[in-house]
């Protein structure tokens, strides 16, 4: 029973969550976006917990042109705009968004 008692123990005090852990999204370029990086999506691998900002500072190390829009983004995640504090998750749709100007 005592046995019984240190497995159950040893079994409930492993972490539940993996730190190393990473999300994958899917990210869409609308554009002045898609002008700079050439593509209009691109898969994304980012550690748990990060937010869109983080995305934003992974996609212009990828893409450094994207430097040139970076402070006049919006993003939506999953079809509705939000923030660049917004925490993304596995399998979630970040749309970048430049400024659009015409007339």
């Amino acid at each position: 029973m005592d046995a019984i008692k240190i497995k159950t123990n040893n079994v409930n005090t492993r972490p539940v969550g993996n730190e190393d852990s990473s999300v994958k999204i899917k990210v869409l370029f609308f554009a002045r976006a898609r002008d700079l990086t050439g593509l209009t999506e691109v898969p994304l691998e980012v550690s748990s917990g990060a937010t869109t900002s983080d995305c934003l500072d992974k996609l212009v190390s990828k893409f450094p042109g994207l430097q040139e829009i970076r402070n006049c983004i919006v993003v939506a995640l999953n079809e509705e705009y939000t923030t660049e504090s917004a925490v993304v998750k596995d399998k979630d749709e970040l749309a970048i968004i430049p400024p659009i100007s015409g007339g």
